[in-house]
């Protein structure tokens, strides 16, 4: 296998899993040679990372501003871009122009105007630009797909979806730059992209007609107002107000990558990763119904919350020979922070024996339910699907029988479901998608 030269745009807490990977598992694969961000503070922390790792002593690193630079520098053959959300157009392109295939994080990109721009790109050049979807190769989800496409279920006539953010996860979007819309396209397009993908992927198909309602109910100043709160804070870090608020980020000596990325590289920038979620400034939502219609008749109903008291979801897929249910308990995540972030992956239900609910269950017409078992993987992130992902990613993905490598078009789709509910709730009424932008 030929090495490739790689370099990274955005040196958040997203990275890491691109940075390890070049380190470890697939160092065969490709030298990752150059970092790029808007603060130098964040790039000499991985600097230091990746020298402690047995990476690169030298590795470059360039401001934001300095891009063309890097690339012309550094001569990479593929872009890794893992910025905020409403900057990820900006590298996608910049980097094909410049002759790179591009790996983008989901989202693609947050508004219509930016996603089509990044078609044109795409079509002007012919570059390659492969969006992470790490869902799709969870073997769970991965199981449900091969249900499907077995024909079991029969033909898809409806389905139930149900998304819950616990009150850690969920929290974290409304600590960081997420809460502002313009940066991520809220919720509906940053967190439910996963969501919309998957379902794109399982029925193969693509969305018709958007119908959303949504709203801010529990985070932001006025509704904890609203319940009585008297207290308030902007951000955590030397707050007294904040030790007694659960929903506080609070980082301490043990969060060296929280603190590495973000509490030391403030002096830069002035971003607080540690906002209080019940400040002003909030224009996310946090309560989300949608409906939609896919090209193949199939509709859904999806909801997504941010503030549960655990963390998962329910799919339910109504079919002409039956029903096929799908439950996952997860586990919480605070990105960049240390293991004790993370809650446990099951409900213990008090009182009662500790003990999953089935995931997969399938229940034939006239017949009794049945529960279908699968490989189960605790290897990676993502229920086992980000080593698959990285494998895929650069290893390639000759061998993919059900189609886990999402490309351009893929992530297009699954956004533009975010983006028409985001437009649906501003305006009150249904989107047809092909209005937004047409694929064809």
């Amino acid at each position: 296998m030929t090495m490739k030269k790689y370099v990274l745009v955005g040196t958040g807490g997203r990275c890491a899993m691109y940075i390890n990977a070049l380190l470890k598992d697939f160092k065969d694969c490709g030298e990752l040679v150059a970092l790029c961000d808007t603060n130098q503070t964040r790039m000499n922390y991985w600097k230091s990372y990746i020298r402690e790792n047995g990476g690169s002593a030298d590795i470059k690193t360039y401001k934001a501003a300095d891009f063309d630079k890097m690339i012309a520098e550094q001569k990479p053959q593929k872009v890794i871009v893992t910025s905020m959300d409403r900057t990820h157009h900006k590298y996608i392109c910049r980097a094909m122009e410049l002759g790179c295939d591009v790996i983008s994080e989901k989202p693609m990109t947050v508004d219509a105007e930016k996603c089509r721009q990044i078609i044109d790109t795409v079509k002007s050049t012919g570059q390659d630009l492969i969006v992470t979807f790490n869902y799709r190769y969870s073997p769970r989800n991965t199981k449900v797909k091969e249900l499907i496409k077995s024909g079991i279920v029969g033909d898809i006539t409806s389905i139930h979806f149900e998304w819950l953010l616990d009150t850690a996860h969920g929290a974290d979007y409304f600590r960081r730059w997420h809460r502002d819309k313009r940066n991520s396209g809220g919720l509906m397009v940053h967190k439910a992209t996963h969501h919309f993908d998957l379902v794109n992927w399982w029925i193969d198909s693509e969305p018709q007609i958007v119908f959303a309602m949504g709203d801010l109910k529990f985070y932001g100043k006025e509704n904890a107002e609203n319940r009585g709160v008297t207290e308030f804070y902007a951000r955590a870090r030397d707050s007294k107000i904040a030790e007694k608020d659960p929903f506080a980020l609070k980082v301490t000596e043990k969060d060296e990558r929280l603190l590495g990325l973000y509490y030391n590289a403030e002096h830069e920038d002035n971003y607080y990763r540690d906002q209080s979620v019940f400040g002003d400034g909030i224009s996310i939502e946090d309560n989300m119904a949608v409906m939609v219609r896919y090209a193949n008749k199939v509709v859904m109903a999806y909801s997504l919350n941010a503030h549960s008291p655990w963390e998962g979801y329910r799919v339910c897929f109504n079919g002409t020979k039956g029903r096929l249910e799908f439950n996952v308990v997860e586990k919480s995540y605070v990105s960049g922070g240390h293991e004790d972030f993370n809650q446990p992956g099951m409900r213990e239900l008090e009182g009662e024996k500790k003990e999953m609910v089935p995931e997969i269950i399938f229940q034939a017409h006239w017949g009794k339910p049945r529960v279908i078992e699968y490989e189960q993987s605790d290897k990676g992130g993502h229920g086992g699907g980000d080593i698959r992902l990285l494998n895929h990613i650069f290893r390639g993905a000759e061998n993919d029988p059900l189609g886990h490598a999402a490309g351009y078009l893929d992530g297009a789709k699954s956004i533009l479901t975010g983006i028409a509910a985001n437009k649906s709730m501003a305006t009150g009424m249904p989107v047809v998608v092909k209005e937004l932008v047409d694929l064809k």
